[in-house]
């Protein structure tokens, strides 16, 4: 499994959340920016600031599907996460 290049679907915001909470690991916030986020190992960034503006633009793209599609992007991306944590409500 690879980062996306693109978000055009339903199907490919699925993806990018599976990518991120599957293969990178990262308990990740749809509103954060992701030039934030911290490893707790080493306290360093996480991210490149390359690699933060990709997944920024990824992440952008992503609303901009679901709300196209009237989905609600916090359910769709927020299984993979309740998935990866065991809460599944």
């Amino acid at each position: 499994m690879n980062l996306p290049k693109d978000i055009t679907t339903i199907q490919d915001v699925k993806d990018f959340a599976n990518y991120l909470v599957n293969v990178e690991h990262v308990n990740f916030n749809s509103d954060e920016d992701f030039r934030n986020y911290i490893s707790y190992e080493t306290l360093q960034p996480t991210y490149s600031e390359a690699e933060a503006v990709k997944r920024n633009n990824l992440m952008e793209q992503c609303f901009n599907v679901c709300e196209s599609e009237g989905v609600d992007i916090y359910e769709v991306m927020g299984k993979y996460l309740m998935d990866a944590l065991k809460l599944n409500m």
